[in-house]
This record gives C-alpha cells, sequence and structure tokens, in this order.
C-alpha cells in the first residue's frame, strides 16, 4: 500500500510499505478513505516530538470501511463505515471503565519511555512516535486498528466523509476544550489560536452556550474563517498589550474562560517570544510557552484556563503565583474521544454544525508532502487539509 512516512526533520515522503495484518483478535483493517493533516502532525514535521524513526507512518485523523476484523470483534463487521478515534483505547482498565479514555492503561507498549518523563503514560496513539506506541498512522491506504470494537464509530448513511472525518479528532479537541471551560450563560471565551482546534472550539463554545467567544491570532484567513462562526476577533500583532486589550473588551474584569489552542510552537510579539523561541532554537526546551503566560494572565480571577494545545516538556517562566493568587483553574490534557464521538455525530445529524466548514485544501496523498509544508507555512491562505488515499495527485 501507499503511506505517507517520515524520514527526516521536515521531511516526508510517500512510500509504498507492507499492507497491514490481524496481530491481534480484538484488531480490525481499515480502508481508509478519507485522512487529514493535523497540526500536532507539525510537531512531528519539524522535529520537536523526540522517538520518531525513519519510515513511521504518519496521520491519526482517519476513517473508511471495514474490511477484515479479529475472531474477537463482534460490534463492527466487514463493509461497516467508521471513523476511527485518535487515542486507542481498551475499554476495560480503570481509566477506561471511568471514561479517562486517553489515560488507557493497556494501549501503549512503550510506556517505559513516558514513564521516565511524566511519572506515567498516557494511551498509545496513532502515528505520533514510538514513546505514544509506536502505532501506524493512517496518512495511508489502510491502517491496523486496535480494540476496534471499542473505538470505532459506524457511521449511518447520508452523511458524507468530510462531515464525520474530524470525529477523529479536531471536534471533539474543540468541543472538551471548550466543555473544561466550564461554561455558564453569559460567558466570555477568549480562544487563542484559530487553527482547526481552535476553530471547532468557537463552534463548540457557542453550542455550549457562550454568550461571546474572542479569538486570537495573526493569520488573516483564520481570523476571517473565526469571525463567521460567531467570534470577536484581535490580530494580536495589532495591539500594544493583549492582556489590556482583553480587559478592555471586557469591561475591565477579564474572560470568564481562556484557551491555549496552540500548544508548543506558539507565536508571540516581544521580549518573552523572543526568548522562547531562541531556546527551542537552541534546542533548550521543547515548547514556546508564551501563550500559555498569556491565557494564565488575561483570565479572570477564579476563571478557567483550558488548554487542548500539545505541549511536551518542561516550560519556562510561568506566572504559576499569578494562577494561585487569583484561584484558577487550569484543565487540559489528551481528548477522551470516547466520550464524544457518538454525541458529537448527533449533532452533525442534525444540521448543528457543518464540520467541513474548515477544509481549505482536497488532495491526494501523493501529494501530502507538498501539502505539510503549505500547511506549516501558512501558504495558500491554508488551514486544513484533507487526503484522498486512493485519488490521482492534483499535478496529474
Amino acid at each position: 500500500m501507499k503511506a505517507l512516512c517520515w524520514q527526516g526533520k521536515n521531511k516526508v515522503d510517500v512510500e509504498r510499505v507492507n499492507d497491514p495484518k490481524i496481530l491481534n483478535p480484538r484488531d480490525g483493517i481499515v480502508r481508509i478513505t478519507r485522512t487529514a493533516i493535523c497540526g500536532s502532525d507539525l510537531h512531528l514535521y519539524d522535529g520537536y516530538i523526540p522517538t520518531l524513526e525513519p519510515g513511521d507512518v504518519l496521520g491519526h485523523e482517519f476513517m473508511g470501511e471495514v474490511v477484515d476484523t479479529g475472531s474477537e470483534v463482534s460490534r463492527v463487521k466487514k463493509g461497516d463505515r467508521v471513523v476511527v478515534p485518535f487515542t486507542i483505547a481498551c475499554g476495560q482498565c480503570y481509566f477506561c471503565k471511568h471514561n479517562l479514555w486517553s489515560a488507557c492503561d493497556n494501549t501503549n507498549p512503550n510506556a517505559w519511555m513516558l514513564e521516565k518523563l511524566y511519572g506515567y503514560s498516557g494511551s498509545g496513539l496513532f502515528g505520533y512516535s514510538h514513546m505514544m506506541g509506536g502505532y501506524a498512522g493512517g496518512q495511508a491506504q489502510f491502517a491496523r486498528v486496535p480494540f476496534i470494537d471499542v473505538g470505532a464509530l459506524k457511521i449511518p448513511d447520508g452523511l458524507n466523509d468530510e462531515d464525520v472525518l474530524f470525529l477523529s479528532d479536531i471536534f471533539p479537541t474543540g468541543y472538551m476544550a471548550a466543555e473544561n471551560c466550564d461554561i455558564k450563560p453569559g460567558d466570555v471565551v477568549a480562544i487563542w489560536g484559530c487553527g482547526p482546534v481552535g476553530q471547532f472550539a468557537i463552534r463548540s463554545a457557542f453550542l455550549l452556550g457562550a454568550e461571546r467567544v474572542i479569538a486570537i491570532d495573526r493569520v488573516h484567513e483564520r481570523l476571517k474563517m473565526a469571525r463567521a462562526g460567531g467570534a470577536e476577533i484581535i490580530d494580536y500583532e495589532e495591539v500594544d498589550d493583549l492582556v489590556e486589550e482583553l480587559k478592555w473588551m471586557t469591561a475591565g474584569r477579564g474572560p470568564d474562560s481562556c484557551m491555549d489552542a496552540v500548544g508548543l510552537e506558539a507565536h508571540g510579539t516581544g521580549v518573552a517570544a523572543a526568548y522562547d523561541y531562541a531556546k527551542q532554537r537552541l534546542k533548550l526546551a521543547f515548547d514556546r510557552p508564551t501563550v500559555v503566560r498569556q491565557v494564565i494572565q488575561a483570565c479572570r480571577k477564579g476563571g478557567v484556563v483550558s488548554i487542548p494545545g500539545v505541549y511536551g516538556g518542561f516550560l519556562d517562566k510561568i506566572p504559576f503565583g499569578a494562577a494561585f493568587g487569583k484561584g484558577l483553574i487550569l484543565k487540559m490534557g489528551q481528548t477522551h474521544m470516547h466520550n464524544y464521538t457518538e454525541k458529537l455525530l448527533k449533532h452533525v445529524e442534525q444540521g448543528d454544525i457543518k464540520p467541513s466548514f474548515v477544509i481549505t485544501h482536497r488532495l491526494s496523498l501523493d501529494d501530502a508532502p507538498d501539502a505539510y509544508r503549505t500547511f506549516r507555512d501558512k501558504q495558500d491562505e491554508c488551514i486544513k487539509v484533507v487526503l484522498d488515499p486512493w485519488a490521482q495527485p492534483v499535478a496529474a
């Protein structure tokens, strides 16, 4: 089969690799009909996530048709159309039984790698390095899906792939991030980052009852899409003091909740952002925590800080005293996908949201290496790339 393989920093190639096989009686094989490039894939592409090896298959947002199942799979069958959550969960451990699916104890065979760094390991992830399990990803024509009867979401007829594909990650991720904000009627939610997750967080905040959403970014087309979703917008490069701007917009109180939908490659202005960039370039730090500082400083007293953006290491110069002094609640982590897929599918079926709104580029798998660069460099007004593994290249 064809698959997109990591070859080193800033280098991915489409290669011929072996078709996946059933390895465990609870496995399934999915013929992938649509897959996507996620913002967190760029952390791999840019070389910030360790334990990748040349030839590793990338991708964790995918869906398709079940073509084979192991002997113990009963909930899905050959021919079913499914969306696959990016987190892999066994369904039987303590954490799965307590709906903490992304903390599954049984799906990361390389848990020891994360235990050294974090104390404990979370679940395995598709296509996201060996410390996350070493699972082949879904930017390919086929994928092996462990515990397919636990994670796979069966899709009813009448819904096209593009409107359900993002149930694999970014829609539930944006929704959980908004849910973590503990939104009350009349609340103001400020969201840093208007990439795909930020766009779904904006719409999810309104679904959950926010009165106002303030979206913060510097990229024109992202801010335009955020405004189309009902948000007020701030181009942070056009204000002298972002925290003061948010105070002014909220009558001096500050947003009720603040969300970091950016993560470890945050951009910013001023000395602190330059310091973060320099440390990361010199490999003295994994992360650029510019936005983490801002959300803590901007959030009102007693408010909530929600962090769906991916971080990997030890963050420097975080105003923890401000978080303590203001009594902030911090909520973060990988999405507990299995809590949200069926709920959000109903929103799609009811017409509350049409997730394909975020797609700007529809390409073949063969176009993926160029698409990674286009997406990373924010060229051609690129916000979200969807790939068809069976289509001919655009240039063909």
